[in-house]
C-alpha cells in the first residue's frame, strides 16, 4: 500500500486545498505545495469542498479552478466569501479573460493564476498569501459578458486583463499608454464596466480632436451668453460622467491652462462652468490615455509635474501588435466575422498563408489598422476564403508592402511591373522618393520626432535627413 504523502507533512503545517476536476493539476500542484512544506488536500469539484468546509472549517489557503462540472470556481468563490470571508482564495483559469479575471476579484480572490502556470510561481504566491486575511469582501457575482474586442492570448495580455480585473474594482486614476491603435479606450470601458460604476455613464473625450478654445468648455461646460454662440447652457463632459467614468483620451495634448483647471477637479471634485458661479460637485473616476511620453513633456515644460502625478497613479500599458504577433489570427477572424455580419455579406475565412502573412506584418497602426483590413476584405474579397492574393488587394490602397524581407520585395517587383505595364515614366525616382518618405516618417514616429536620433537611427547624417524631408517639417 503507497504511503499517504500527508504522513510527511510538518504537524503545524498551513493548510491549502486545491478544488480542480483536473487530477494532473491537482497532483503536480499538490505536490509542489507539500514540498515547500504545506499540508495539501485536493477536491475534484466544489460540492466535495463546500462539504469539506462544513464539516472539517476552513483551510488557510484555497485554490480554484474556474471551468468545472457543477458549479464553478466564482460560484465556489462567492458561497466562499459568505462562510469563511477571511479566507484567501486563489482563482486558476485557463481562459484568462477580463471577464473571468475581473469577476475573480470582484468577488473577493486574492490572486488570479493563468494556466498553464509556472509551480515555483503558484507556491510563492501562496506564501504570499497565507499570512493575509484580510480578503476583499464579497459584492455581487459575476455578471458581465466577455468582451468581444478586447483579446489576447499571449502573455502580455494575460497580464493586462489581470491588471484590468483587479484595478477595476479600486477607485484609483489610471492612465493608459501604448502606441495608435492598440485598443486603449477599450482598456478604459474595461475598467468601467467591470467597475462598481458600471450602471452609470462612462463618458469619453479625445482631447486632440477638440480645437483648444472649445476644449473647456467641453470638458466643464458653459452657461448661456459666456461666450459669443452660446445661447443655452452646455452640460460639460464631467457633469455627464457624474458617478460614472470620463475617458480623456490624448491627455499629452491638453493646453497647459486646461491642465491647472483638471488638476484642480482631481484635487477637489469641483469646478465652476464657463461664465458660471455655481460650483459644481462631481464624483467622477478619470482615466487618461496617450501615445506620448508624459515625462518627456513635463520635461520641455509641456505637462504640469503634478497633473501627471495626479493621473499616474496606476499605469497600464498597452503592448503594439507587432509584440503580440501571436494573436494576430484570433483577432483577424474575429474582425472578419463581424465585419461580414455587419455588412450582410457572406462569411468568409483566412487561408493558412494569409493568417501566416497577416502575422509577419509589422502593423504600425496596431489593432486598428487590422480591423480596417478586415473590412476591406469583408466587403470586397469575391470568394469565401481569402488568401494572399486578396491580402494584395486589400493592402494596395494602404501600404505598398507587407512586411517581412521577402514579402515587402515581393510587393514591389509587383508594383514595378505594373507601372511598366501601364507605361509609366521615371518609376525609379517615384519609387526612391516614396521609400525615402516612408522610412523617414517611420523613423519620426520611433523617435517622437527627433531628427538627431532619427539620422542616427536610419545611418544617415543630419543634414543628408533634413535635406530629404525638404522645407515645412517640423524641427525638434
Amino acid at each position: 500500500m503507497p504511503a499517504d504523502p500527508r504522513a510527511s507533512e510538518p504537524r503545524n503545517a498551513a493548510r491549502v486545498w486545491i478544488v480542480d476536476d483536473d487530477r494532473a493539476v491537482r497532483f503536480v500542484l499538490a505536490t509542489a505545495l507539500r514540498e515547500a512544506g504545506y499540508a495539501v488536500d485536493g477536491f475534484e469539484n466544489a460540492r466535495d469542498a463546500l462539504e469539506a468546509l462544513r464539516s472539517r472549517g476552513a483551510p488557510d489557503l484555497l485554490f480554484t479552478d474556474v471551468r468545472m462540472p457543477g458549479e464553478d470556481g466564482l460560484a465556489l468563490l462567492e458561497k466562499l466569501k459568505v462562510a469563511a470571508p477571511q479566507l484567501p482564495v486563489i482563482v486558476m483559469s485557463a481562459y484568462t479573460d477580463i471577464a473571468s479575471t475581473a469577476g475573480a476579484f470582484r468577488g473577493g480572490a486574492y490572486e488570479f493564476l493563468s494556466k498553464p502556470f509556472d509551480l515555483d510561481a503558484a507556491v510563492e504566491i501562496a506564501g504570499r498569501a497565507l499570512p493575509a486575511t484580510n480578503g476583499l469582501a464579497a459584492t455581487s457575482a459575476p455578471t458581465s459578458a466577455p468582451n468581444q474586442e478586447l483579446i489576447g492570448d499571449t502573455p502580455a495580455m494575460r497580464a493586462l486583463f489581470r491588471s484590468i480585473g483587479r484595478l477595476a474594482q479600486a477607485p484609483l486614476s489610471v492612465l493608459i499608454t501604448g502606441e495608435t491603435g492598440t485598443g486603449k479606450e477599450l482598456v478604459a470601458r474595461a475598467l468601467h464596466r467591470e467597475s462598481p460604476r458600471a450602471h452609470r455613464p462612462f463618458v469619453a473625450l479625445n482631447t486632440a480632436a477638440i480645437p483648444s478654445e472649445l476644449l473647456e468648455s467641453e470638458l466643464f461646460g458653459h452657461e448661456a451668453g459666456a461666450f459669443t454662440g452660446a445661447q443655452k447652457r452646455h452640460v460639460g463632459r464631467f457633469e455627464q460622467a457624474d458617478g460614472g467614468t470620463l475617458f480623456l483620451d490624448e491627455i499629452g495634448d491638453m493646453p497647459l491652462p486646461l491642465q491647472t483647471r483638471l488638476l484642480r477637479v482631481l484635487a477637489e471634485g469641483e469646478f465652476f462652468r464657463v461664465g458660471g458661479r455655481e460650483l459644481i460637485r462631481v464624483d467622477v473616476r478619470v482615466i487618461a490615455a496617450t501615445h506620448q511620453q508624459l515625462e518627456r513633456l513635463v520635461a520641455e515644460g509641456k505637462f504640469r509635474a503634478d497633473l501627471l502625478h495626479r493621473l499616474d497613479v496606476v499605469r497600464l500599458h498597452l503592448p503594439p501588435l507587432r509584440d503580440r504577433r501571436e494573436d494576430v489570427p484570433a483577432l483577424a477572424e474575429r474582425f472578419l466575422a463581424a465585419a461580414a455580419r455587419k455588412l450582410g455579406a457572406p462569411a468568409k475565412r483566412f487561408a493558412k498563408p494569409a493568417l501566416d502573412r497577416l502575422r509577419k506584418y509589422d502593423w504600425p497602426g496596431n489593432v486598428r489598422e487590422l480591423e480596417n483590413v478586415c473590412w476591406r476584405l469583408a466587403a470586397l474579397a469575391p470568394g469565401d476564403t481569402i488568401g494572399t492574393a486578396e491580402l494584395d488587394m486589400a493592402f494596395a490602397h494602404a501600404t505598398p508592402a507587407m512586411a517581412g524581407d521577402e514579402d515587402w520585395e515581393a510587393a514591389l517587383a509587383r508594383w514595378a511591373r505594373e507601372q511598366l505595364a501601364a507605361g509609366a515614366a521615371e518609376i525609379h525616382t517615384d519609387a526612391r522618393e516614396r521609400f525615402d518618405r516612408i522610412l523617414l516618417d517611420a523613423a519620426l514616429e520611433h523617435t517622437q520626432g527627433h531628427r538627431g536620433e532619427a539620422a542616427q537611427r536610419l545611418g544617415l547624417g543630419r543634414n543628408t535627413l533634413t535635406r530629404k524631408l525638404g522645407p515645412g517639417r517640423k524641427r525638434h
